[in-house]
């Protein structure tokens, strides 16, 4: 490899950015998987969801 090689590598000699380029298009994140679910009828997800709980319980009142 040569040392002005603008690319960079691990030790092992992978492509670092692309290993970048590849997350980058790998789909949803494991939070943002989350914050769909909360949003749509998720369980246990009750800190993404933009749900107003108190505005809930007075509807249901």
């Amino acid at each position: 490899m040569e040392s002005n090689d603008p690319k960079k590598y691990t030790e092992a000699g992978t492509d670092i950015e692309e290993v970048k380029r590849q997350n980058a298009n790998s789909g949803l994140t494991y939070n943002e998987i989350k914050e769909v679910l909360a949003k749509s009828c998720g369980f246990g997800t009750g800190q993404y969801s933009d749900t107003d709980a108190e505005a809930v319980r007075e509807q249901n009142r």
